[in-house]
């Protein structure tokens, strides 16, 4: 059994995308480009082990088995297994070959809350395609992977501020992210997230920083 876990940061978006070219590639219409924050306090993290012991693919969503038959998740791990045998055919020896064919079990979830405005599926995509390709050990971008998953998951990929880029390919092998500038760029910058009980009205202000 092979077991990798990694974290990785939420984005927020200060060149939104307004809309989609194609829907089912996930391909916008315009670029956009997003300030990427700490993980210090906000993250998503993944564990995932393959083994020829397991049966099935199964994945557990902050500790809630959900299925593997999502069509998004499905795309993102077909990419992964295609790039790991890929590779295998160029090698000539080291690891079992047939290790792209190996079931996974993955575990993932988020230290802040799911559909909040705050990018949970960008984060947990990242992390889930950066997670699968240290498992597979696939080399190489990943962000035209993470963004079969959740369009705004490829600008997670990288830190500081980072640029979607809408490409021109059909195929859109030219829609991946790249980083404008590093975290470090801008230090005094700080992103405020306000938390609200309604029942109380009362506000916490948690300042993040990149």
């Amino acid at each position: 059994m092979k077991i990798v876990t990694c974290t990785a940061p939420i984005n927020i978006a200060v060149v939104k995308y307004w809309g989609k070219r194609d829907s089912s590639l996930i391909l916008p219409i315009n670029d956009s480009v997003s300030a990427t924050l700490s993980q210090d306090q906000l993250c998503a993290k993944t564990s995932a082990a393959a083994s020829h012991q397991f049966s099935e693919d199964r994945i557990w969503l902050n500790g809630q088995e959900e299925s593997i038959e999502n069509v998004r998740l499905q795309k993102c791990l077909r990419e992964i297994r295609r790039r790991c045998r890929k590779r295998k055919h160029s090698d000539t020896g080291g690891e079992d070959k047939h290790f792209s064919e190996y079931h996974v079990h993955i575990c993932s979830e988020n230290n802040f809350p799911t559909a909040a405005g705050l990018a949970s599926s960008a984060a947990g995509y990242a992390c889930l395609v950066y997670t699968l390709a240290q498992l597979f050990n696939v080399e190489g971008d990943i962000s035209a992977i993470a963004r079969q998953g959740s369009g705004s998951a490829c600008r997670s990929v990288m830190g500081g501020f980072v640029r979607w880029l809408m490409g021109s390919n059909e195929d859109g092998s030219d829609s991946i992210a790249e980083q404008v500038v590093s975290e470090t760029h801008w230090p005094e910058l700080r992103v405020l997230v306000c938390v609200v009980c309604m029942m109380c009205m009362h506000v916490k202000v948690r300042p993040q920083k990149l």
